[in-house]
């Protein structure tokens, strides 16, 4: 794995982290006019992020 990659995959850690952290059943309590971002838009993101990490760390072997 190269520098750049392994940059890469660290960025990725440390933004699925963020991801993981949120909350989005707080954010689905309350009502739709007050959501900051839509929940099912943060699972997708995750799940993207899920895929980038493994594709990342596929490179290396």
């Amino acid at each position: 794995m190269t520098g750049d990659e392994r940059d890469l995959a660290r960025e990725v850690r440390d933004e699925l982290r963020l991801a993981e952290a949120s909350s989005p059943e707080v954010e689905m309590s309350e009502p739709i006019t007050d959501w900051r971002f839509d929940p099912t838009d943060v699972e997708r993101y995750e799940a993207g992020l899920h895929s980038l990490l493994a594709a990342v760390e596929a490179e290396r072997d």
